[in-house]
């Protein structure tokens, strides 16, 4: 199986990147730029210069956003986001005019580097489709599936490296929810028991649970109430750390295209199961945990089965 635009579509997305980076330079030249350092973190990283006609300032802006909206699509397509303390994973193309608020968390450079890197990832996968028989694509795509996942993936996906891609794309979705949980203190596979087990949570130990009353033996149409839910959750959880997460991390068998396929669909479908979750602490009465927001993070972190 390959992997699933067509060359169209690809190009037509460089042209998008290209025109964005081009009136983005250009509205810059209307700009003092600065940095994350000289901005310390409480002041924006652009303004207007003091001879900028402010007019034409304003053209231009309606311009980059313009842009910006035809080129975001190639954020998503090559998973080419930034990591933001706090804040997740964050498409800079997109999120661009926020370098001119209070404790900016974009620089200029943050922007120029991500669609130079779109736009080198666009080209590569263009160069796939160019020596492929379209007839054979499928109809989906792994950029479809869930973000924290495809996000783990994508550098590696795009360079062919379908183990790599598999195991960033595991360790991704533990990392985020230890940091969401700030559960930094276990293993992977004891994280994962420990916080969709069915039960109260107890202090350092918030659970991931499926809404609704565990005593409603229908809730959300499940047989049996909320406690086999549990209990599945945490076998399916578990189970791919131990079959693909540690596999992919302690081997270095390559993976086809289609065996990591079907693996990042599997975690993907899990990642979609967890956002559904309440996060439930000891702090929290267990019939009016909040709802968890999901944020991204930054991947990395090794830790042995």
């Amino acid at each position: 199986m390959v992997t699933t635009y067509g060359a169209d579509y690809l190009t037509r997305l460089i042209e998008a990147v290209e025109t964005f980076q081009d009136v983005f330079e250009e509205w810059m030249t209307t700009q003092v730029e600065s940095d994350h350092m000289n901005a310390r973190g409480l002041f924006p990283t652009t303004w207007n210069r003091d001879d900028a006609d402010e007019a034409r300032v304003k053209t231009l802006e309606l311009a980059v956003a313009e842009a910006a909206g035809l080129a975001a699509r190639a954020v998503a397509v090559t998973g080419a986001y930034i990591g933001i303390q706090g804040l997740g994973n964050i498409d800079p193309i997109s999120n661009w005019s926020m370098m001119r608020n209070p404790k900016a968390f974009l620089s200029p450079q943050d922007v120029r580097s991500t669609a130079s890197t779109v736009k080198g990832r666009l080209k590569g996968l263009l160069a796939d489709a160019d020596g492929r028989d379209d007839s054979a694509l499928p109809a989906f795509s792994p950029a479809q599936m869930h973000p924290i996942i495809w996000g783990g993936a994508a550098a590696h996906w795009t360079s062919h490296q379908y183990r790599v891609a598999v195991r960033e794309a595991a360790e991704g979705l533990t990392v985020h929810w230890k940091g969401v949980l700030g559960r930094t203190d276990v293993d992977d596979t004891v994280f994962w028991q420990q916080t969709l087990s069915a039960g109260e949570p107890q202090a350092g130990r918030p659970r991931l649970a499926w809404p609704g009353d565990a005593e409603d033996k229908t809730t959300r149409s499940m047989r049996g109430g909320l406690e086999p839910l549990a209990k599945s959750l945490t076998m399916l959880a578990t189970g791919l750390n131990l079959t693909v997460r540690n596999v992919t991390t302690h081997t270095r068998d390559e993976l086809s295209e289609q065996e990591a396929m079907e693996r990042l669909a599997a975690y993907s479908y899990l990642a979609r199961l967890l956002d559904t979750c309440e996060v439930r602490s000891v702090e929290t009465e267990p019939g009016s945990a909040h709802q968890n927001v999901l944020p991204e993070v930054e991947l990395g972190t090794t830790i042995d089965s």
